[in-house]
């Protein structure tokens, strides 16, 4: 199921027997995904607990983990800070997705159902309608690029892209807030979509990278601007 967007940390469903530490830090990584936290955001223990209804002792567990995966790091005084992305980690992050994104098109376009692709049609026409609402594009735009993932039917493909999205929530501001980037990532969304309907393997994984190559260059522009 693709993300939807947080108006509070709230705490996953524990209904499936997930230990609170788990669900907490769960938790956590959906928000930062959604961007109810954002880069230079600072975590306090108490805050999270009060607001998830726990103990400290699991928000205490869940930071840990955070700050093994790099997503935070201690703050001047106390708690801790959402790191932001150095140069390097966004070039980095970028080549992966490449990789990940196109694999995920090639399978795609081979295994997608029509209901899938239509599925897709469907998120883009939400995309576009929301040109003026770069925050409620961004959580579409990844709604799609996993809608395109599950299509390709390969667990350890999926696994990747969810790793790989603790580091995009990283990156914050979007890309969207550039002035004509929207119009062209739906004519990229577009040909894409096209080409895995048309089970044109080559020229879906092609596109597929092309699209995050045009991510990447409004991303550097977004940091030179800052």
């Amino acid at each position: 199921m693709a993300d939807q967007p947080l108006k509070e940390l709230e705490l996953v469903d524990r209904s499936n027997g997930l230990p609170l530490s788990e669900a907490v830090f769960r938790s956590l990584c959906q928000a930062l995904r959604v961007g109810l936290y954002r880069p230079g955001d600072r975590l306090r223990e108490e805050d999270v607990a009060q607001r998830l209804k726990v103990s400290r002792t699991p928000v205490r567990e869940a930071f840990g983990r955070l700050m093994a995966k790099g997503l935070v790091e201690p703050a001047g005084g106390r708690g801790l800070i959402v790191r932001s992305l150095g140069i390097t980690e966004v070039l980095e992050l970028y080549a992966m997705r490449e990789i990940l994104e196109g694999a995920a098109a090639r399978l795609a376009a081979q295994h997608a159902s029509q209901l899938e692709i239509e599925a897709l049609l469907d998120l883009e026409n939400a995309f576009e309608a929301r040109a003026s609402d770069p925050a409620e594009m961004a959580r579409l735009n990844r709604a799609l690029h996993e809608a395109i993932f599950r299509a390709a039917r390969n667990r350890y493909l999926d696994s990747a892209l969810q790793e790989l999205q603790d580091g995009i929530a990283l990156l914050g501001v979007t890309t969207f807030s550039i002035t004509g980037r929207p119009s062209t990532a739906a004519k990229e969304h577009r040909a894409l979509i096209e080409a895995i309907a048309a089970r044109d393997a080559d020229r879906a994984e092609r596109l597929a990278r092309l699209h995050i190559g045009e991510a990447l260059r409004s991303r550097l522009k977004l940091l030179q601007d800052r």
